[in-house]
């Protein structure tokens, strides 16, 4: 079985997404480039909402995705500016860049381990890699309960809406994908649960109204 592509990184802008694509294509790395964005933007702000552009690579090829960023980086860190917004944060700051160091850019989180390092607060590879570790477990724990996105989807389902359809849907099925590649579900067992009940509802609303309708 061919091994699945997932995303390494989410972009709101198209050009970084390309680029980052194009430098792994010219280290042979292969990937798969996705637009994601919304094809109707419902503030009509014209302000990039909704826009999402992914990267991904197979599972097995994100530790060496990671390796290509950092080896990167650190010969970016060489032409840095003076006035990069990096260099006025503080020790404890830059801890908690590299601590969320997903939230970031590989470019961000080296800087941060040479300022720190620079600064006589080096951090260890061994400790780097207990806070991915902590981390790992910390973005592991199931979302917070989804108690009105669960009514709305009831009140939808039972008016025989494809919203309450497509909330339960997602509340059952949808996966995250943590930061070494693996992919967990997202809520809580109670909140897949409660999916399943909407998901089912919605559907059975959904038909029954379609019934009515038709022989009305």
């Amino acid at each position: 079985m061919e091994e699945e592509f997932i995303t390494f990184q989410r972009f709101k802008d198209q050009d970084s997404a390309v680029e980052l694509g194009e430098f792994f294509k010219e280290r042979k790395l292969e990937y798969l480039f996705e637009d994601n964005s919304l094809s109707f933007d419902p503030t009509f702000a014209n302000n990039g909402f909704g826009q999402e552009f992914c990267i991904k690579l197979k599972k097995s090829d994100f530790e060496k995705g990671n390796a290509f960023l950092i080896e990167k980086a650190e010969k970016e860190i060489v032409e840095i500016d003076k006035d990069y917004y990096l260099l006025s944060f503080t020790d404890k700051e830059l801890l908690e860049l590299i601590a969320a160091s997903d939230e970031w850019s590989q470019f961000d989180v080296s800087l941060a381990e040479r300022l720190l390092k620079e600064r006589g607060q080096e951090v260890t590879q061994g400790e780097i890699e207990k806070i991915k570790a902590n981390r790992i477990v910390e973005l592991s724990k199931p979302e917070e309960s989804q108690r009105i996105y669960i009514i709305i989807g009831y009140i939808t389902a039972i008016l025989g809406g494809f919203l309450g359809v497509f909330i339960g849907w997602h509340l059952l099925t949808f996966k995250k994908t943590l930061p070494n590649g693996n992919r967990i579900y997202a809520y809580s067992d109670n909140d897949r649960k409660q999916g399943n009940r909407i998901l089912i509802f919605g559907f059975v609303f959904l038909v029954i109204w379609l019934l009515y309708r038709f022989l009305k």
